[in-house]
C-alpha cells in the first residue's frame, strides 16, 4: 500500500536531509559543506534556504560534527555497512531511517542556489502522479533538460527497497529509482533561475556561484 493515498503530502509531512557526507575530493579534500558561500557555510545556507519549505530538517555529515551541530539540527553520520564515503545513496538510507515524517527530501550541501519553492511543486507532482519519487530537472548549459536526482522526494516506505538495492551493489541514485514509479519535476518554467542548480565541485565553480546569486 502507497501512504500517498492516506497520508496528505504537505511541508509539515516532509523531512529535509541535506547531504554533506561526501568526500570533497574535487575541492582538494575540504570538507565542502563548510566551505563559506558569501560568508556562510554550505551546508548552513543550504539549511536556511531549505527549513522554510520542510517540517523537519537533518544533516548527514561525516566528519566535523561538532561544526554542522553548531548549526542548530541534528546531525547524523552514515550509519550503513556500504563503507565510508559511499556516495549519496549511504546519505539516503540514514536519511530514511531517521526519517519521524511520511516523507524524506534529499538536497545537496553544494547547490546553494536550488528553489524556494523546490518542496512544494516537487510535492504537487509526486501527489498529482500518485508516485514513489519525484526528482527535480533542469535545463543545463547545454540546453538539455536533466534530471537532477540527488534533490528527491520519497515515501518513508522506500527504505526496504534501497536496503535491497544497495546490498545488491547498486549505488546510482537514477538506478534505484528507475525501479519505481519517478515523476520528474521540471524547473525550466518562466521565472524559474537558469542558474538554481548549478552545484560547486571545485572552490573556483564556488566563487562562479557566488557571483550569480540574485
Amino acid at each position: 500500500m502507497t501512504m500517498n493515498m492516506t497520508t496528505p503530502l504537505h511541508a509539515e509531512a516532509i523531512t529535509g536531509v541535506i547531504l554533506a557526507g561526501g568526500r570533497g575530493s574535487r575541492m582538494g579534500g575540504v570538507d565542502k559543506g563548510l566551505q563559506n558561500f558569501n560568508g556562510i557555510p554550505l551546508a548552513l545556507h543550504t539549511l536556511m534556504r531549505l527549513s522554510p519549505q520542510v517540517g523537519e530538517i537533518m544533516i548527514n555529515a561525516n566528519r566535523n560534527l561538532s561544526a554542522y551541530e553548531s548549526f542548530g539540527t541534528p546531525v547524523w553520520p552514515d550509519a550503513t555497512a556500504l563503507g565510508e564515503y559511499a556516495g549519496p545513496l549511504a546519505g539516503f538510507i540514514t536519511g530514511l531511517e531517521r526519517c519521524e515524517t511520511p516523507y524524506l527530501l534529499t538536497v545537496p550541501c553544494d547547490t546553494p542556489l536550488f528553489p524556494a519553492d523546490l518542496v512544494a511543486r516537487m510535492a504537487d507532482a509526486m501527489a498529482r502522479e500518485n508516485a514513489d519519487f519525484a526528482v527535480a530537472a533542469a535545463r543545463e548549459e547545454d540546453g538539455q533538460l536533466r534530471p537532477q536526482p540527488v534533490f528527491c522526494l520519497m515515501g518513508v516506505d522506500m527504505l526496504e527497497s534501497l536496503a535491497r538495492f544497495t546490498q545488491a551493489g547498486g549505488r546510482k541514485i537514477d538506478a534505484w529509482t528507475a525501479q519505481h514509479h519517478t515523476v520528474i519535476v521540471p524547473f525550466d518554467q518562466p521565472g524559474d533561475e537558469l542558474h538554481a542548480f548549478f552545484n560547486a565541485n571545485t572552490l573556483a565553480e564556488l566563487h562562479q556561484l557566488e557571483a550569480k546569486q540574485p
